[in-house]
């Protein structure tokens, strides 16, 4: 083994940030481990090399400093490929799995290259990290810090989004072919996009370095918490993603989106005892993870075979050190946690108030400008919507979706639950202090049907996912009006389209912050597929042919979101509690039944009328709303309608009806026709009908 001491002048005295960290005279590689004995360096010349060029071993009395290994090696520079080994005990009964043989991913990599090569030997051969350059030419480039309330986003995949033949990029299937698509983005009217995890994780088999038969596609099985992805790259040089992601980051922003991450801080892709040592498990595995059973397993609080642990203090270290590198070195606008309920279980798996991650995360004056959401549920039971954390934090409203589905189905006695959707959600985040747009509304998302699917299959189809039908959620929710699957039926068609106009008007139009799901505005569909983890291919990836198809669909939803952002009726900052507008009687939000008189909440009926009062004042001209009268025959039988009386004498102008036909269905300019002068009027089965109020 090759010893190299560097000469004295260019040793540094301080052993922190951790990782590798790039010098004007070589590089400082620098890792924790408590119970290694000894620590190497491995270097390599190319990215194909099974073996490394150099080994370089830590001195133990001269580069240890605390529990801290740290070297600083001359004459290294961008682009140096290395690996971590370390010696230590070898005790799997009690946690501990040292191997002297295994080639460590650097938990603070900044890029990984290559694939996992063949262990034939034994020895399994990870990615190779990558010594990064971070300078960057931002260009004067911030942080959008859009309000929260404010916010329309767009959960996507990167891959995904242009990976199909038809989306017509240089580049399919990466950051760059994201820039490309921005302006489809930007005439859609997001304001912030949520990309499915983009941190590394496994794209190769990590044993016989080929391509699985069912691959990752989704990406949550995280391997560097600080590295993007490097499947999404165009360019193949070591590195070359981290300039790619700040270029897409950049325009973004400059298109006036935001950038919000999905992070998974809650596994790893080390799996459980019998998974593989690839970073972690090989510097201190009984700090990285919960262990059980004295340390022989692993607890699963994620469902995917081991739990990070969190809340120990080298952990939470690392966490938050990777929420500011994302954010200062990429700019990044906010971040997704997923399966965030495992953040508040403590070192021993214990569900805790006020527990020191989750508090820290929304106190660190470093992430101040960021948006915070948390996946307030984990695998193993806990869930936490409307009470996970303190007024920062934001969430992913489970309850929201379902209700929703609910009404829409046709399922009886779900009027309460689609009025307080509606209204933001006070039942479960008022008391707390926290307002509606903790709320992040969503009916579809990444995981389960999309929106399609939603109204094309009463069950799940998995069968291309290789588990027998097995995986996946039994209770959608969903409903296919008569044939399952795609059907050439018109009154099917039409009844399918209505019902995805009306989830989409009650999306945009309830108090709280809406979450749109990729594709769903041009009718993608997974062909019944509600776990499409493993499906990358047509079954996920975003056909742009359905962009002329289905512009009908895209057309409406455009008109929803332009009303939204122009509308702070819609999108108030505080809970509607009934309460006086001193106008005519009008109350912030109103409650009518389909005749305009008191709603009868027990009685099964599933027709709605609500009035939310434009939140604007007399003296305030910098937020003029309009009142909004929003019309919702849920039954399965046409319905009359009466204007409620406090909505009498007031000018409206239809805005949408989901039972007429393009172009009659929606009205952008909120110029469509008035309500029958005596007030009275037949909706049909399964619509919407909005009116605005002039001026």
């Amino acid at each position: 083994m090759l010893m190299v001491h560097p000469h004295p002048e260019l040793q540094f005295s301080h052993v922190l940030p951790y990782g590798a960290i790039l010098h004007e005279r070589g590089v400082r590689f620098v890792v924790f481990s408590r119970s290694a004995t000894a620590m190497r360096l491995l270097l390599y010349k190319d990215v194909d090399d099974r073996e490394p060029s150099e080994i370089i071993d830590f001195d133990r009395e001269t580069d240890r400093w605390g529990d801290i290994w740290s070297i600083f090696i001359p004459g290294l520079s961008e682009g140096q490929l290395y690996h971590f080994q370390a010696e230590g005990p070898y005790n799997p009964d009690e946690g501990m799995l040292f191997d002297g043989r295994a080639r460590l991913i650097d938990p603070y990599a900044k890029a990984l290259a290559g694939t996992f090569q063949s262990a034939d030997d034994g020895i399994i051969r990870p990615p190779k990290c990558v010594v990064v350059d971070e300078s960057f030419n931002w260009e004067g480039d911030r942080h959008l810090k859009r309000d929260l309330s404010e916010s329309i986003i767009y959960e996507m995949h990167v891959k995904g989004f242009t990976a199909h033949e038809s989306s017509d990029v240089e580049h399919p299937g990466t950051y760059r072919g994201v820039i490309e698509k921005i302006p489809y983005l930007k005439s859609l009217g997001v304001t912030a996009v949520e990309l499915m995890p983009i941190h590394e994780f496994p794209i190769m088999d990590m044993v016989t370095g080929k391509t699985p038969t069912r691959g990752n596609y989704w990406g949550y099985d995280s391997m560097a918490f600080f590295a993007p992805h490097r499947g999404y790259a165009a360019s193949k040089k070591p590195g070359g993603q981290v300039r790619e992601f700040k270029e897409m980051v950049k325009a973004l922003h400059q298109a006036g989106i935001e950038v919000i991450l999905d992070v998974v801080y809650n596994h790893t892709c080390e799996g459980n005892e019998k998974g593989p040592i690839l970073s972690f498990k090989g510097l201190e595995n009984q700090v990285y993870y919960m262990l059980a059973n004295g340390g022989r397993e692993y607890k699963n609080y994620s469902g995917c075979g081991n739990t990070v642990n969190g809340n120990h203090p080298i952990v939470r270290e690392m966490i938050f050190n990777s929420l500011r590198h994302w954010v200062h070195n990429y700019h990044v606008d906010g971040f997704r946690f997923d399966l965030a309920s495992i953040l508040s279980r403590d070192r021993n798996g214990n569900l805790v108030a006020n527990p020191p991650l989750v508090e820290a995360i929304a106190e660190d004056p470093m992430l101040a400008d960021t948006k915070i959401i948390a996946e307030a549920w984990d695998a193993a039971g806990a869930y936490q919507v409307g009470s996970f954390a303190n007024l920062r934090w934001a969430e992913w409203n489970g309850r929201y979706r379902d209700d929703i589905r609910s009404f829409w189905k046709g399922e009886p006695h779900k009027l309460g639950a689609l009025a307080t959707r509606l209204a933001g959600s006070s039942d479960l985040y008022q008391a707390g202090g926290r307002q509606p747009y903790h709320s992040i509304n969503f009916i579809t998302s990444h995981d389960g049907f999309p929106m399609n699917d939603l109204v094309s299959y009463n069950h799940k189809h998995n069968e291309a996912n290789g588990e027998g039908n097995r995986d996946g959620d039994n209770h959608n929710l969903s409903y296919n009006y008569g044939v399952e699957g795609p059907t050439k039926r018109t009154s099917i068609e039409k009844i399918r389209r209505q019902q995805i106009k009306n989830m989409f008007c009650t999306l945009l139009m309830s108090q709280g912050v809406p979450m749109i799901l990729m594709g769903d505005e041009v009718r993608r569909s997974q062909h019944g597929n509600n776990n499409a983890y493993c499906q990358d291919n047509e079954i996920s990836w975003l056909d742009w042919s359905l962009v002329k198809k289905n512009d009908e669909m895209r057309r409406f939803v455009r008109a929803l979101v332009a009303f939204r952002r122009d509308q702070p009726t819609v999108r108030q900052k505080h809970f509607l509690g009934g309460y006086p507008t001193g106008r005519r009687g009008l109350y912030d939000v109103n409650w009518y039944n389909n005749l305009g008189t008191a709603v009868d909440w027990d009685s099964g009926d599933s027709m709605l009328t609500c009035l939310f009062a434009s939140p604007a004042k007399d003296n305030d001209p910098e937020n003029i709303g309009r009142d909004v009268l929003l019309m919702m025959n849920g039954s399965h039988s046409p319905q009359q309608f009466i204007l409620p009386p406090v909505a009498k004498g007031t000018s409206w102008r239809m805005f949408v009806d989901t039972a007429a036909t393009s172009p009659s269905d929606v009205y952008p300019d909120l110029n469509g026709p008035r309500p029958p002068a005596a007030g009275k009027f037949v909706m049909p089965e399964r619509s919407v009908r909005i009116y605005v109020a002039s001026r």
